[in-house]
């Protein structure tokens, strides 16, 4: 295998981890502590299969010597156990190719996501309230905390727009593929014909950005506050809590109304605006790689369509790998991880492809 070097060096600064670890001087400091135990995790999986893949390295060549030997027999079982081995040893080396891969800084970043109706008027308001749910229940599921930041409710239960945190472990890796245009095809509930319309929603995901990430400097804000609205419920407001916060230099604009104290829902703006300027940065170095982004799963482009949702076929189909599954019910209902992991292969075969020139 051509990465055994490395592994190599992977696997003794390994094991020179877990002997510092362990030593007294180390386990008095916390912070030392806690920085060697995060080395040795993102280590931890690459060296687990390096062990094992030499390990069947090691079995497939004592049975090779034994098939070599004078005792038939003995070479007819050798012959066999290499032959169930191989293919474990090409399986293990693929998945270490893939841990070996680069890992993209913010695939462990809580996120958040925008949700705009598109086209369709107040069906597509409506879609976009479903892909709000569905984005919540999803959150449910991984036990990830959601937050709205702000939204723009229609009269019957749809969403112009919504803005929200998902705050969890991993959250960008996994929604991260989300970004895009969002077609439906179904018989809108405001419909009495029975036709089936297409509307569609954009979806924006936006790794949440650390004070590290992105500087902002207070003199390049405007800061106003105004009344909260919405349908009423816990969403009236009497005072002028809510928050639009402009950045001067970019002209991004953020509020957040969600909260009743404008302490909250200053800050909840400002990490947002960090999540906006952290993505226009992003999006200004993939620009610049353009070349490489127009592969398997798609530019990232937020005006690219991505995915269908059909109702009547119980149908969602993504449009840049070709997978349609008839499991629209229960994706809707949150169960996002068939199209997720289907996503997450497609994005690592391109990347072990672009890697070594295939």
């Amino acid at each position: 295998m051509r990465y055994l070097a490395k592994l190599e060096t992977l696997e003794r600064d390994f094991e020179a981890i877990e002997a510092k670890m362990a030593s007294p001087s180390v386990q008095g400091d916390l912070k030392e502590l806690q920085s060697l135990a995060k080395r040795h995790s993102g280590l931890e999986p690459v060296v687990n299969k390096y062990r094992e893949y030499s390990r069947i390295a090691a079995e497939i060549g004592d049975a090779k010597n034994l098939a070599e030997g004078d005792d038939p027999d003995m070479a007819e079982l050798a012959e066999e156990e290499i032959s169930a081995l191989e293919p474990l040893l090409e399986k293990l080396e693929k998945e270490i190719r893939v841990l070996l891969l680069p890992k993209d800084p913010n695939d462990e970043k809580s996120v958040v996501l925008e949700i705009r109706g598109g086209a369709g008027g107040e069906e597509a308001a409506l879609f976009a309230a479903d892909l709000f749910r569905m984005y919540t229940r999803f959150a449910e599921r991984e036990g990830w905390k959601v937050e709205v930041l702000d939204y723009n409710e229609t009269g019957i239960g749809g969403y112009k727009e919504i803005i929200f945190r998902i705050d969890g472990r991993g959250a960008y890796s996994k929604l991260k593929f989300d970004s895009g245009v969002h077609r439906v095809q179904r018989v809108p509930t405001t419909e009495a014909g029975g036709r089936i319309h297409t509307s569609t929603a954009t979806v924006a995901v936006l790794p949440e950005a650390d004070d590290v990430d992105v500087e902002i400097n207070s003199e390049d804000l405007k800061i106003d506050t105004y009344r909260a609205s919405g349908a009423g419920g816990q969403h009236v407001n009497m005072t002028d809590s809510a928050v639009r916060i402009t950045h001067i230099p970019t002209g991004i604009v953020v509020t957040c109304q969600d909260e009743r104290s404008q302490i909250k829902n200053r800050a909840k703006a400002m990490a947002y605006l960090r999540a906006k300027l952290y993505d226009a940065e992003q999006q200004r170095k993939d620009d610049e790689l353009a070349s490489e982004r127009r592969g398997q799963i798609g530019t990232g482009d937020r005006s690219e369509r991505i995915r269908t949702y059909n109702f009547s076929q119980n149908r969602i189909t993504d449009h840049r790998i070709g997978v349609t599954l008839y499991k629209l019910d229960q994706y809707l209902d949150g169960d996002l991880y068939d199209l997720v992991e289907a996503m997450t292969m497609a994005e690592q075969t391109e990347r072990l492809h672009s890697l070594e020139g295939e």
